[in-house]
């Protein structure tokens, strides 16, 4: 089992997986995610399932205090694999509305139900698309991870709507207000590229009503979540088309935050998109100046950014 070390300088966890140094770098025969597959033996339209190479495995609810004391601790938790479809070639983006609202749908599912499980704290859905952010299969697909504790980045963020009111709220407002840096917006969802990005053409997805989790949305929002990223990802997918040095599969991660276990409301829901590119072809590589300080440079003016999606 993969384990958690306590960093004695930060005093965040950090996941030592080994486990995973064994894992394959691509398929040998055929892709395990196709129909008759090794993951997907029988017919589905999506689909999720336990990793095989997991950072974070089933165990009993940890003592965290304790563990905090001892240092290490097993990586209790979950890591599981989410077919968007069954077809190999394409993207979340390109398979239209209505199958990305059955992936909406399991993500929501699959949160709830971890959730559940007294040591499970906090679900983060996510996907890293492309092989320039290390994806080994091409198959449309993302993750799920279930932490024993709240992560360092959904918690910051939590901490500081506690002390000051929603923060998303809050830049959802001012975005809007502002609109140089909207690239989407049907009233129920907006996308923009946030005022003080980190990350070139990065982009976050938020609901206009203060909903906690994916399993919070209702069928109209879930809905409005499908029509909202099967336009964004679509822009991406255009962004610098016809470009030869373009990917030709555009790569980006991306994850949710969402509500906590035990969430008292401080929590909205939202997306963030963040592609490792920052031209056609050029990789936008983190330094040493911006990984030392934990202060990150970006090289694309939001605002530039945002027009540039807008024309897509």
């Amino acid at each position: 089992m993969a384990e958690l070390r306590l960093d004695p300088l930060s005093g965040e966890w950090v996941s030592i997986v080994g486990n995973r140094q064994a894992r394959p770098n691509l398929p040998t025969s055929g892709c395990p995610f196709c129909i008759g597959g090794l993951e997907a033996p029988e017919a589905y339209d999506t689909k999720a399932f336990v990793n095989r190479w997991p950072a974070y495995a089933p165990g009993p609810a940890l003592d965290l205090p304790a563990a905090e004391i001892a240092g290490s601790a097993p990586a209790v938790g979950a890591a599981e694999v989410v077919l968007y479809s069954p077809i190999h070639d394409g993207s979340l983006g390109s398979l239209g509305a209505n199958q990305i609202r059955k992936v909406i749908d399991l993500w929501a599912s699959r949160t709830e139900e971890l959730l559940s499980r007294p040591e499970i704290e906090y679900v983060l859905v996510f996907e890293s698309r492309g092989a320039e952010v290390g994806a080994t299969i091409h198959h449309p697909h993302g993750q799920i991870y279930a932490f024993p504790f709240v992560p360092p980045s959904p918690r910051r963020e939590i901490e500081r709507s506690v002390e000051r009111g929603c923060v998303v709220c809050a830049a959802l407002e001012s975005e809007r207000a502002d609109g140089s840096r909207v690239v989407f917006d049907d009233g129920d969802w907006v996308a923009y590229v946030p005022f003080a990005s980190a990350y070139p053409y990065g982009v976050d997805l938020v609901p206009t009503a203060h909903v906690g989790g994916l399993a919070d949305l209702d069928d109209a929002g879930r809905d409005s979540l499908a029509a909202a990223l099967f336009d964004v990802l679509g822009r991406y997918d255009g962004l610098w088309a016809g470009d030869p040095s373009r990917s030709e599969i555009f790569p980006y991660l991306m994850w949710f935050h969402q509500a906590p276990s035990g969430d008292d409301g401080a929590a909205h829901l939202h997306l963030h998109l963040a592609p490792p590119q920052r031209a056609p072809g050029v990789a936008r590589f983190i330094a040493a100046g911006e990984a030392g300080a934990g202060t990150l440079s970006n090289p694309v003016v939001p605002e530039d950014a945002a027009a540039t999606l807008r024309d897509v």
